[in-house]
């Protein structure tokens, strides 16, 4: 993607070049454009690095502390008058990397927030890692099940237990109030209304006022609310209609079922949603 926009930015700026000689103003302009865009391209490919980066030392982390249960597992099922000093050095490198993988997650969930491309792919991935430290330590409840029936106690796994109940428990909460606030505020962006009625209808709710449309204080608990994304079409139940707000017209069709009443229906809802969230016909 990168290369593709700098490819792209190229060539805009030969394409600029061939023009300077014959308008030196408009070039300096298009050269200033121009270095906005690669500004833009540069910004973008440090958030994406920089991301990419701290999930790098996620994923790595989650590597290590694997390797260390592995380590655990076969010392545990063998012999050996130094078992249990093993155990207890795995169990605190796994203690340490796991803080380690938690704040790097903190990390990343800050710069998605603070990043200018905002979208829900990171988001999920930041939640399917809380995931992982919730079955880690399920992983490691299991192994201190599995040690005790040896009698094999180690302190330092109670002490790590603890420490990822409450810290898997946290992140959850955090991650569960993040993707509730993201839901409403994409609920809201996709929220749109919608009225249709005769000219006296539309007159007394002062939708349409001295044959202006949503001039007026109108009355806007008489319109119906609409998911953008879900709902298309809307019947008129009316042999008469009449768009009233600006919409663009290749946006939606405006025709007659098999009873020739009008139905609207709204082939590009993000282009026709554009103009206005609400949407007034006119009937008769």
């Amino acid at each position: 993607m990168k290369q593709f926009l700098l490819l792209v930015a190229g060539a805009f700026m030969l394409t600029l070049t061939g023009c300077k000689q014959g308008k030196p103003q408009s070039g300096l302009a298009d050269m200033a454009q121009t270095d906005s865009l690669q500004r833009i391209i540069a910004q973008k490919d440090d958030e994406v690095n920089d991301m990419m980066a701290t999930l790098n030392e996620i994923q790595e982390g989650f590597r290590e502390i694997n390797e260390a249960e592995n380590r655990v597992s076969i010392v545990k099922d063998g012999e050996g008058a130094n078992k249990s000093q093993q155990i207890r050095e795995n169990i605190q490198f796994i203690s340490q990397t796991m803080k380690r993988n938690r704040e790097l997650i903190a990390k990343l969930r800050n710069q998605v927030s603070q990043s200018s491309m905002q979208g829900t792919q990171m988001q999920s991935t930041i939640e399917n890692l809380v995931k992982q430290l919730d079955e880690k330590d399920q992983q490691l409840q299991q192994l201190r099940a599995e040690l005790d029936a040896k009698d094999i106690h180690i302190s330092e796994l109670d002490e790590t237990i603890n420490n990822l109940n409450t810290n898997v428990n946290n992140l959850a909460s955090e991650s569960n109030s993040k993707s509730q606030t993201i839901s409403a505020q994409d609920k809201q962006l996709n929220t749109a209304w919608y009225v249709f009625g005769t000219k006296k209808e539309l007159k007394e709710q002062r939708i349409l006022d001295d044959g202006k449309v949503l001039q007026a204080n109108f009355n806007k608990s008489y319109f119906t609310k609409i998911d953008i994304r879900v709902d298309n079409t809307i019947k008129l139940y009316s042999k008469s209609a009449k768009v009233m707000t600006t919409h663009p017209s290749s946006s939606y069709t405006l025709t007659t079922d098999a009873n020739k009443q009008y139905v609207l229906r709204i082939t590009n809802p993000n282009l026709f949603w554009s103009t206005s969230k609400y949407l007034v016909i006119l009937v008769k």
